[in-house]
């Protein structure tokens, strides 16, 4: 099964810094303007959009409501975790957040304190107001040696038991339940399973992981660039695959355990503290990005969360403007083209060609990304051996018709390429227009090329192409399965 899109929106302070870059912004919830126009339109776009509100400072916030006599802001008191004292969500803010996510189409995932947080009274006040919660995470990185804090794997569990008995209690309508989420965390094997232990087999709805596989933002800050190195690592395609033994790891486990939703990745930005200034936004940051959704996808994991959604370097959105970067398009196309099912390929031509097949969504037929990281070899690709799930491709240099889907005499394509060339650029083309909003701000119509279906796939050096043909004779792709 494929996995949906996710974007997070951050609990922070417009105080909160990194390595003296401040690149939050007034972007975070407690202080995001929610009337934003390109921001709705933004978020209209995937009708709908999952968007998890948490992030570092939730097991230091409480929520203004019960016994909560006052609701402070966050302070910064070095002697805390990451650097600032206890805050507040006002529920007067939680209540005109609920009004745009009913207005823009949202599906929630909030991630709850873990630590001090008096959960019982903030679902009461979300149930009483009518608010839909869609999941419930529990805490934020503490798991393993954690970040900041961290928790013991047998208490962990514990405690997420009572969480969802909680949760149980307060939603007695299991059409209505929200999921529960945990650990929320960098994956660490022996952690994972004695949590899962102690849980048991029908607590967890899903099973969340983060990763940030480039460490911190501000090592390719520095190096970004100008260091050959740094850009070389996220074309390697070696280099990409190294998280693979994660993604396995996680989904063992699920297996193991069988969580009724499966692996999620509920925070992934490849560069901790808010990602690399001079790299997140440009189109290189494109390759990491689909690769990663591609990868998880293939081990099974049913949602992928990008940190984040509007706030950081490594933002979908730009933090002022609220104009969409370049990974907001390959998002979009993967929302709205790519269905739920995964299919098999197997790609014999090169390393530096990465591809992903899945069943088109909400059509019969199937659609597949390629992702070509080489800047100097372009490929024309066929496709052979169109049955069951297994795809064999490889490339050619000569325009042999054997590329065909069953019952279309056409197919789509979509191809993303840099402006210029240039890959450090934040001006993406797509089918060679630029992609930009509109004078009202409305995300850009993304119009398909049609292509016969008999001739090879041409895919352009540092260039990005989904595919979409209709299959109207049967095979693997016939059917969606419900979505989560």
């Amino acid at each position: 099964m494929g996995l949906k899109c996710i974007f997070s929106l951050a609990i922070l302070p417009t105080e909160k810094c990194n390595y003296n870059q401040c690149p939050w912004g007034k972007a975070g919830v407690l202080n995001l303007d929610l009337k934003k126009k390109g921001l709705i339109n933004a978020i209209k776009a995937f009708n709908p959009l999952r968007v998890k509100v948490g992030g570092s400072l939730q097991d230091q916030v409480v929520y203004g409501v019960g016994g909560v006599k006052n609701c402070p802001n966050f302070m910064k008191n070095e002697d805390s975790l990451f650097g600032f004292s206890q805050g507040c969500l006002p529920m007067t803010r939680w209540d005109e957040h609920n009004k745009f996510f009913n207005q823009t189409g949202v599906k929630v995932t909030f991630g709850l304190n873990a630590l001090i947080g008096r959960n019982w009274d903030f679902m009461k006040y979300t149930i009483s107001r009518g608010y839909k919660v869609n999941s419930y995470e529990f805490g934020n990185q503490l798991s393993g040696a954690g970040m900041g804090a961290s928790v013991e794997a047998e208490q962990y569990g514990k405690d997420i038991v009572v969480l969802k008995n909680l949760v149980e209690e307060l939603h007695p309508d299991p059409k209505t339940q929200p999921k529960v989420l945990g650990p929320g965390g960098y994956y660490d094997e022996k952690w994972f399973n004695s949590f899962l232990k102690v849980s048991g087999h029908d607590v967890v709805d899903g099973v969340t992981h983060h990763i940030y596989n480039l460490g911190p933002g501000i090592q390719i800050c520095l190096n970004s660039v100008d260091d050959p190195n740094m850009i070389t690592k996220i074309q390697d395609p070696s280099y990409l695959n190294q998280v693979a033994q994660t993604y396995k790891g996680v989904l063992n486990i699920v297996n193991r355990f069988k969580s009724q939703s499966g692996a999620w990745v509920s925070e992934y930005g490849r560069a901790l503290h808010g990602g690399a200034k001079d790299l997140s936004p440009t189109f290189v940051d494109g390759y990491w990005y689909l690769d990663q959704l591609g990868m998880a996808s293939t081990y099974n994991h049913k949602v992928f969360c990008r940190q984040t959604l509007i706030d950081g370097n490594y933002a979908l959105l730009n933090t002022t403007t609220s104009i969409p970067n370049l990974d907001y398009y390959c998002a979009l196309l993967w929302h709205l083209l790519l269905g739920s099912t995964v299919l098999a390929v197997t790609q014999l031509s090169n390393p530096n060609l990465s591809v992903y097949a899945h069943c088109v969504k909400k059509k019969t037929g199937i659609s597949i990304i390629f992702i070509n990281m080489s800047k100097d070899s372009s490929f024309n690709v066929t496709l052979s051996n169109y049955e069951h799930q297994s795809h064999n491709l490889r490339s050619t240099d000569v325009a042999k018709p054997n590329f065909e889907f069953r019952g279309s005499k056409d197919r789509e394509e979509y191809h993303l390429a840099a402006l210029a060339g240039n890959i450090h650029g934040q001006i993406v083309l797509l089918n060679d227009v630029p992609m930009v909003p509109t004078e009202t701000l409305d995300i850009p119509v993304m119009e398909p090329k049609l292509v016969n279906a008999s001739t090879p796939i041409s895919i352009s050096a540092h260039s990005i192409v989904y595919l979409v043909g209709k299959n109207n004779t049967g095979g693997p792709c016939t059917k969606e399965s419900r979505p989560i």
